[in-house]
């Protein structure tokens, strides 16, 4: 396909949805994902679309503003640099002998599997979390069961999640953080999160800077149930003092040396 073909046919599929992902135009249009992203460049470049994490969104008034969620095989290998540090600072706080929950999503699963040989019990219900520290982790898990929902990744039994589940601390992520809480778009990961947030005794949030400026509809958690938040430095003064204001303690990863 000619290369005005493709813009056009980016432009006319972003027209009737407000964010495509790399991979969804490379298998769409049938070309490599330097051609799609060449192409994204150059729509963005004529200031006819908007370049995001993992593709490109309509610009601001053709779709009104919404937070996507990303398939985790697209989104666990966007922002890898960020991810990665906050995992790695996130498991300075793991106390040894201890059981902890670890949420579903990208930035729990590299928490994951930055904790897989630690000498504690890790409960999860996500499916690639579970997968991987089954096959790489000598630490012991339980997992919990259920249908499988390939989108988020996680297992859910339909007459509910285990109530006598407790644990000293709860590591989740989210898909927007705002002065409210924990935002999601998804309503099983907002029962999951509020579900593990009552049985544990301290929540931890792992979520990149970019969280902080994406508004999905529903808050899954108030900001004050939060204990500590741990991001990269690519968080803005604004959402610093937004962190502090709700008594919030804040850990800002370091960027991990190469080796």
């Amino acid at each position: 396909m000619q290369e005005k073909h493709r813009l056009n046919a980016v432009l006319e599929a972003l027209s009737e949805r407000p964010f495509l992902s790399v991979n969804e135009l490379k298998e769409n249009i049938g070309v490599s994902s330097a051609t799609v992203r060449r192409d994204i460049d150059k729509l963005v470049a004529a200031g006819q679309a908007r370049k995001v994490y993992g593709g490109v969104t309509a610009l601001d008034g053709i779709h009104p503003r919404r937070s996507v969620a990303l398939p985790f095989v697209d989104n666990r290998d966007i922002a890898v640099d960020a991810k990665r540090a906050i995992a790695s600072a996130a498991a300075e706080f793991v106390r040894e002998g201890s059981q902890i929950i670890v949420h579903a999503g990208s930035t729990c699963f590299h928490f994951g599997v930055r904790i897989a040989d630690r000498g504690i019990r890790v409960d999860t219900h996500s499916m690639p979390l579970a997968a991987y520290l089954a096959e790489h982790g000598t630490c012991q898990v339980t997992v919990g069961g259920g249908d499988l929902h390939r989108e988020p990744g996680l297992l859910y039994r339909p007459g509910g999640l285990d109530p006598d589940l407790y644990a000293q601390q709860f590591f989740v992520g989210a898909l927007g953080v705002s002065a409210d809480g924990i935002l999601e778009s998804h309503p099983l990961l907002v029962k999951f999160v509020q579900h593990f947030a009552d049985r544990a005794n301290e929540v931890v949030l792992l979520a990149d800077s970019r969280k902080f400026d994406e508004r999905p509809p529903s808050v899954a958690l108030p900001l004050w149930r939060v204990a500590r938040i741990v991001t990269d430095a690519g968080l803005s003064e604004d959402h610093r003092a937004m962190i502090r204001d709700a008594g919030v303690q804040l850990t800002i990863a370091e960027p991990e040396l190469a080796a």
